[in-house]
Parts: structure tokens; sequence; C-alpha cells
């Protein structure tokens, strides 16, 4: 990947994962629509390596991300909008089959949150704090708030953060099942790096299924989603690592996954 072509973004390769810092910090990593899209052209080429299994994305430690930049909307129309692939873009975070981490410490907010809950997993530092107060601007969430906060901390914790615009702590995220975890600020990307190595650890193929199988739990009954998860699970006995993670634990030695 040639990271340099990006200007709000920075993209670190490690063993197996990456690490997608927004670099925005003296707007406190507010998403304009290129970071956005620069957001989501690093993760689909890193999809697309098989070498990638994972990635982080994050800020810095005073900013996850700070929602969207306001001055690009305060003159939008509903055409305008409508004819706007801003939103399109978003849509296309959905479609990334490796794990998503976010590591967020300071403000998660409007967008920020989305991106957040866009992920598959949140390590959080003391200091991080997620929130949709888009209704004191008179908006709602646009990017999946209104969905995934409630799917995430239930109905009546949503409504009161959606409807007053009030933030929720790291450690009432924790409580209410929105983050994994919450570390000291000097360790939240460690954790959440320490975490993506656990997971480039195991089968590629299984994680990649896994993730569809957990991610269908959200749009279909639990027979439809019982049926969904037993077709993963009898594909993935036509790959060479689940012969090899078998054999490795009867002959007690760790497995060498392959991705085949």
């Amino acid at each position: 990947m040639n990271a340099e072509r990006f200007h709000n973004i920075l993209v670190e390769t490690r063993d197996a994962y990456a690490v997608v810092r927004i670099n925005r910090p003296k707007v406190l990593n507010a998403l304009t629509r290129a970071t956005v899209g620069e957001l989501v052209e690093a993760l689909e080429e890193l999809d697309a390596d098989p070498s990638c299994r994972c990635a982080v994305i994050t800020g810095n430690d005073r900013a996850f991300a700070a929602g969207a930049d306001i001055g690009e909307m305060v003159e939008a129309t509903p055409t305008s909008l409508l004819n706007d692939t801003e939103f399109v873009k978003w849509d296309r975070f959905r479609a990334i089959r490796m794990p998503l981490i976010a590591a967020v410490s300071g403000v998660a907010l409007g967008g920020g949150c989305e991106l957040a809950m866009n992920c598959d997993m949140i390590v959080a530092s003391e200091t991080a704090q997620f929130g949709q107060p888009e209704i004191n601007l008179g908006i709602i969430p646009g990017a999946g708030g209104t969905q995934r906060l409630t799917r995430a901390v239930g109905k009546a914790r949503a409504m009161e953060m959606i409807l007053t615009g009030a933030p929720m702590s790291a450690g009432e995220a924790l409580q209410a099942g929105l983050v994994n975890m919450v570390v000291p600020v000097e360790l939240y990307l460690v954790e959440a790096e320490n975490l993506a190595a656990r997971i480039v650890a195991k089968s590629p193929l299984a994680i990649r299924l896994a993730k569809e199988a957990v991610l269908k739990a959200f749009d279909t009954t639990i027979e439809e989603g019982v049926d969904f998860e037993r077709r993963n699970f009898f594909l993935l006995f036509a790959s060479e690592d689940q012969g090899e993670g078998m054999r490795a634990f009867l002959e007690k030695r760790p497995p060498r996954f392959e991705g085949r």
C-alpha cells in the first residue's frame, strides 16, 4: 500500500494486521468527506491483502473523532445530500470482511461514535466519551447511530443519549456493553493491538466466517441465523486450516494456519 497518498490518515502495517490512524489533531479528528473516503479506501485495500487479517482504527489521546465537519454540512439540502456519495462511503464499512477494532481515547462523538460502532470491537481508554450530540444541531444521527447504539446499549439508554445529546463515559460504556475493555490512556492502543495479534493468530478463514455469522444475528431471525452459522461451520470443513487445527489439538502443539 502506498500510504503516502493519504492526507488525513496514517497507515502502519504490523505482522498480519494494520493500524489506521485518523490524523487531524488540530480539529480533534473531525470527519470530513475526504477523511471518511480515505478511511474506506485504505480499509478496502487492506482487506483485499491476504497478509492483513485485522485492522485497528484509532485517533490520538485527545480524540478518536469529534464528529462530522459541520462546515461541510451547514449549507446542505435534502437534494444535495441525496446526490452526495458521502453516506454510500459509510455503507462500504459493512462490506469489510476482516475484523475491525476501534482504539478510542478522548471524544468519540457523532460520526466518531458511529465510526467506532462500525467496528467489531472497541478498546477504550479511561478518558473515552461516546455520544450522539446531533440533536443539539437540530438534526439526528445519519450514519447508523440510532440503529447501532440501540443494538449496543438498549432502547432506553440509546433514547436518552440521542434525545438529550448527553455523552457516555468509558466506564458507563463498559457497563452497557458498548466496549470490550477500559484501560489507562497509555495502554488503549497497546491493548487494541494485543487483541488484534490474538485474532490474527487464528485461522483467517474461520475468522472471516465467524464475523459474518455474528453480524447475521442483527438482521435475521434466530432460526435463519443458526442456519447461516451451520452453513459456515460446514464450509470450514473443506479448508486445510480445519484439518491443521484439529490435528494440532490432538498432537498437543500450536497450529500453523495458512488461510487455505
